[in-house]
């Protein structure tokens, strides 16, 4: 049996690192996940949704992956791979990424989806 948590007044906030729980549904995962929010501050403030993209162990350097440290470990964002989820499912707030990390999330983000 899953737990769930439910977050009403944990502030979520773009380009935060955040802890997942599985999705009941079965076609993900039956692990928490580890992943960066994406959707603006504005949009985390007035909807029950947010917009994340998962963080990876892998190391290889694929063009839609970005990589970013937490807790001294590498990790690479996977901005192929972005979903919207239900902030029920937040665990937890894990950390924030960089300047220089968002800075490279946004080039990467508009290479792909805007230019």
């Amino acid at each position: 049996m899953i737990t769930r948590i439910t977050i009403t007044k944990m502030e979520i906030s773009q380009y935060q690192i955040i802890l997942v729980n599985p999705d009941s549904a079965g076609s993900e995962s039956k692990n928490t996940a580890q992943c960066v929010v994406i959707s603006p501050d504005e949009i985390n403030r007035n909807l029950k949704t947010v917009t994340i993209a998962p963080l990876t162990a892998d190391t290889e350097g694929y063009p839609t992956r970005v990589k970013v440290k937490l807790n001294n470990k590498f990790g690479r964002v996977v901005l192929d791979q972005i979903m919207t989820i239900e902030k029920q499912r937040i665990n937890k707030v894990l950390g924030e990424l960089s300047g220089a990390e968002i800075k490279k999330i946004k080039s990467v983000l508009k290479e792909t989806f805007i230019d």
